[in-house]
């Protein structure tokens, strides 16, 4: 045995016992105890690179970063193969977290990752085209699955517009962990990753609005969420976009909208013939003219994209009740 040497053997009773003692406190919410026992455990094993990761992951969950990264540091110095390790997952996590971007980078080459630009480079990973992906806004609490643009291997940039229980906005970018809960599926047949969001990142200063909207038809709606996108911002037709789904279902592997009319998803948990967020079926209609509508866009501008939606067809389309929500 080579003490911080690469060398495995395996952990004592003792080290087993806090450490499964730990994430058992874990799961029951109780840190500062779980803490106490991986420290214990890593003075009992300094040189197993598990002693350091378990407490940068529960540093993690603590959402202490500097530690995490400290932690992590030393696990990756202590493993015994070359990339793939979760233990840089971890590290390059809470490198984003604190923005530390040279680590950033170290962290996800050396898990196996192509990182564009220098090695040395000290700005954003930018560039790596990870493509899009959902994650689960306060995933402990009331959870919502929305879409967006993954901007490296720990950030989303939220496309959606969360409904305002979650307490998030379109455009915000959100810190999350690197294990998928889930997945989504769309028709052409293409699965995107669920991930549990950690914290918020980069705030958007972007106001999220309800709006209940009269739209003949579906076109109509259509035009409303194209002249937003073509302003810089985003409208979303909650009522056909949103499902409330248990916490099972949320976390398998889902179709990513079974959309309106007769057919009847059956993980959807909403009541039917509610158009809304608590309403994603309808009772057999086609389509529904009243919306209620999510909009993102600044206090300046919802109101003139609302009327100019309307002059465009005076007489199919029609808005009232708006209201700042998040």
């Amino acid at each position: 045995m080579r003490i911080f040497g690469k060398g495995r053997h395996r952990p004592s009773a003792s080290w087993r016992q806090a450490t499964d003692r730990a994430f058992t406190l874990i799961g029951d919410g109780r840190y500062e105890d779980a803490g106490a026992l991986l420290t214990r455990a890593a003075d009992l094993e300094p040189w197993l690179s598990e002693s350091w990761f378990n407490l940068a992951l529960l540093h993690k969950f603590r959402h202490d970063w500097e530690q995490a990264r400290a932690a992590g540091l030393r696990a990756v110095a202590l493993l015994d193969r070359d990339t793939g390790a979760p233990d840089w997952w971890n590290v390059g996590i809470a490198a984003t977290a604190l923005q530390d971007w040279p680590l950033a980078r170290r962290a996800w080459q050396a898990y196996g990752l192509r990182v564009p630009g220098a090695a040395n480079d000290s700005g954003e990973p930018v560039g790596m085209d990870l493509g899009s992906a959902a994650v689960r806004l306060s995933p402990e609490g009331e959870a919502e699955v929305v879409w967006g643009r993954r901007l490296d291997p720990a950030r989303i940039e939220v496309l959606s517009i969360p409904l305002p229980s979650s307490g998030r906005r379109w455009g915000e970018v959100v810190l999350h962990d690197g294990v998928p809960h889930g997945e989504r599926t769309t028709a052409a047949g293409h699965t995107y990753p669920v991930f549990d969001e950690i914290e918020l990142w980069a705030p958007s200063p972007v106001p999220t609005w309800v709006v209940l909207l009269e739209a003949a038809t579906e076109s109509d709606r259509d035009a409303l969420e194209q002249l937003a996108a073509d302003a810089g911002f985003a409208a979303e037709d909650w009522s056909s976009s949103v499902r409330l789904l248990c916490r099972m279902c949320s976390e398998s592997r889902m179709p990513s909208d079974e959309g309106d009319g007769e057919h009847l998803d059956p993980h959807d948990h909403s009541e039917p013939g509610h158009p809304g967020p608590l309403g994603h079926r309808t009772d057999g209609q086609l389509w529904v003219p009243e919306r209620e509508c999510g909009l993102a866009a600044p206090a300046s501008l919802v109101r003139g994209l609302l009327d100019g939606w309307v002059a465009d067809s005076p007489d199919s389309r029609d808005w009232r009740d708006l209201e700042e929500v998040c």
